[in-house]
Parts: C-alpha cells; structure tokens; sequence
C-alpha cells in the first residue's frame, strides 16, 4: 500500500481527522503535523486501511490495539508540555505508530514492545518511513531499560493497575512519565520527578489494553 493512500486514506481523509482533533482541544502546530505527515494506514492491517483515519483505536493482532489518534495527539502534546525531550523510553510500541509520531517531536526514542512479531512490523515500517532516531528492543515493558536510564519521558501505551515504582527510578530530574493507570477503569495519568518527590496529576478517563508481564515470540 502506498504511503500517500487513496480513497479513504487520502490526504482528504486526514485532514478531517486533524480537524476532529482541533474540534477536541489539540492545539500544538508539531502535534498535527505529525499526525498529518504519518500514514496510519501503514500500521493497520490492510482489511482495516479504510478505518485508519477515524479517530477510533483499531486492532493490531495478539489481543493489541493501535490506540485512537485523540489519545495519541493528547499524549504527545503532554510530552511536550516543558520543552522538546531529549531521550524518551516507549513502552508497548505495538506496530510503531506512536513511535512514528514521537519520532518527529523528540530527539532519541528508546522503545520496547513485548510481543515479537509487533516488533518486527514495526522496525519494518520505521525504516520504510526512514525514521532513523529510534531503538528498538523486544522485552518486559514493566522493567523499562535500566541500562539507558535516565529518561527525560516515560510513555506507555498499556495500562498497569498501578504505577511501578521501577519506571519512575528512571527518570531523570524533572522528568516526565505519561501512561494509563488502572484495570476497568483506567485514568492517563502523568508523574513528574521534582526535587520534592514524584507529583502525579491525572489527566482525564481512557480505555488502554492491560500492561503485563513477560514477553511473546
């Protein structure tokens, strides 16, 4: 499929969705255009292209979604929200679509998605893409990556019941973590790492697949 699309992925096509957006509160020019420039079609199966630019999550395979493009806008104009991230860690990159949107808003991308052929889908699109800032790693979202910590954000796109207390060790001072929270009831929630301690606002209700333990070849 072409990244420029045809019918219902056309450039048409997207532009409502970036108007829909607009019409929900997003505000930030870099937000849009990203989610503008990025085909989304390309990250769905193609028996889905047609549904890529309405603003609902779509399945991916193996129980995972590709989150809806409201939530993907919101939590990236939260990532930015005190100046461009230097190093960001992605938990639960799925097919790589969030990761494509981040890659044009941050300077580096740790990501780590725990089910393999996910993985794969999406360092295969990434490169297609030509997005060239991002790592890839097949792992256990839950333990992060200790070893390139500290990390200036912390975003995931998977819901744990509770905040694990082992992402918010690597962040760096004054970093940022964004995720859903919760089990039927999940709350986006964001953690900044200040001087005092770890001070946790909650942003509004959203519906995210359950962040789990272990990984999947």
């Amino acid at each position: 499929m072409s990244r420029q699309g045809i019918g219902m992925t056309s450039q048409r096509t997207r532009e409502r969705l970036i108007q829909r957006l607009m019409d929900q509160g997003i505000t930030r020019f870099e937000v849009l255009e990203a989610i503008r420039s990025v085909p989304r079609h390309l990250f769905v199966d193609e028996a889905l292209a047609h549904r890529s630019y309405e603003d609902t999550a779509l399945p991916i395979g193996y129980g995972q979604t590709l989150s809806q493009p409201y939530v993907v806008a919101k939590m990236s104009e939260l990532a930015l929200a005190h100046g461009r991230p230097k190093k960001v860690l992605e938990l639960g990159s799925g097919s790589g679509y969030q990761t494509a949107i981040l890659a044009s808003l941050v300077d580096e991308i740790c990501a780590i998605e725990r089910i393999k052929p996910l993985l794969d889908r999406a360092r295969r699109q990434l490169r297609e893409l030509r997005v060239r800032n991002v790592r890839l790693r097949h792992g256990d979202g839950l333990d992060g990556w200790p070893s390139e910590a500290p990390f200036d954000l912390i975003l995931a796109a998977a819901a744990p019941e509770h905040i694990p207390s082992g992402l918010l060790e690597q962040l760096a001072p004054g970093g940022r973590l964004i995720m859903p929270v919760g089990g039927r009831r999940q709350q986006l929630t964001m953690v900044t790492a200040s001087p005092e301690g770890y001070v946790e606002e909650v942003i509004e209700e959203v519906n995210f697949v359950p962040m789990v333990r272990g990984v999947r070849r």
